[in-house]
């Protein structure tokens, strides 16, 4: 999987194919967003095309309604890997979501992003998909420009269960009850929260999460964390950096805590009564 940038040239198997691609924040990349990769790769076998995701280096809400904006499933590096593991796609367009795009007119981003730099052939999203200044293309605009592009548009039904669709907002709610099981099998795996891990108190591990991040609800989980063998026991409270980040304990640690440093690596899997 290639992942380019703004700035980057379009590479020639991309301009000489064409591409089947989808559109979207991704955060999480749940069961619901595997399957509509899926149906991009299928698509573009069927179709010689290249299999391609348009993404952005942060969740345009955080631009457009920064004060209402949902806390964050993962990161773009967490997102990137995670869309890596799936395997299905051969190229990955990172487009940065500024105060010019967030005013950018559905049109505008269609031209210069999804026929400019995809070379979009196929383009496949969920049916309510919106995008572009105001929310106001859809996908009838995608159709009808796309008859003028050349491209056509796959629009699909979201991914749900008996309970409800598999989203992103589904999932953000389940972490808030502090339902991580629930949460995982909407995920496909168990949720990780990254931080940093953060100056230790004896046996106990400290990790700073960005407070733009999310995490379950206070409490305390059985989980794993990168470097050590077994479960461990992590503690989700109030209690915060001077810096404002989120701190979470981490208990059940063999050894001195102070070989930990860098990045974290915090997996939930079941909450402790």
């Amino acid at each position: 999987m290639q992942v380019f940038r703004d700035a980057d040239p379009i590479v020639a198997a991309v301009s000489s194919r064409g591409s089947a691609v989808t559109i979207g924040a991704y955060d999480g990349v749940h069961l619901g967003h595997q399957a509509l990769i899926r149906e991009v790769r299928r698509l573009a076998d069927e179709r010689g095309l290249a299999a391609g995701l348009v993404t952005f280096d942060r969740h345009p809400a955080r631009v457009v309604r920064p004060e209402s904006a949902p806390r964050l499933l993962t990161s773009l590096p967490h997102r990137l890997e995670l869309l890596e593991r799936t395997g299905l796609l051969d190229a990955v367009w990172v487009v940065t979501f500024d105060e010019h795009r967030r005013t950018e007119t559905a049109e505008e981003f269609v031209l210069e992003v999804l026929v400019e730099r995809a070379r979009a052939k196929t383009v496949c999203v969920g049916a309510d998909f919106h995008f572009g200044y105001q929310r106001k293309g859809n996908v009838a605009l995608l159709q009808e420009m796309g008859r003028g592009l050349g491209f056509d548009v796959v629009a699909l039904d979201l991914v749900a269960d008996s309970a409800a669709v598999y989203s992103s907002t589904r999932i953000r709610g389940l972490l808030a009850g502090g339902d991580v099981a629930g949460a995982a099998m909407l995920l496909g795996r168990a949720h990780e929260a990254r931080g940093v891990f953060v100056a230790p108190a004896g046996h106990e591990l400290r990790v700073a999460v960005w407070p733009e991040f999310c995490l379950p609800a206070a409490g305390e989980y059985l989980g794993d964390i990168d470097g050590v063998g077994h479960p461990v026991t992590i503690a989700v409270s109030g209690m915060s950096t001077p810096l404002g980040d989120v701190l979470m304990r981490v208990h059940g640690v063999d050894g001195p805590p102070a070989r930990f440093s860098g990045e974290a690596r915090v997996r939930f899997l079941q909450r402790l009564e």
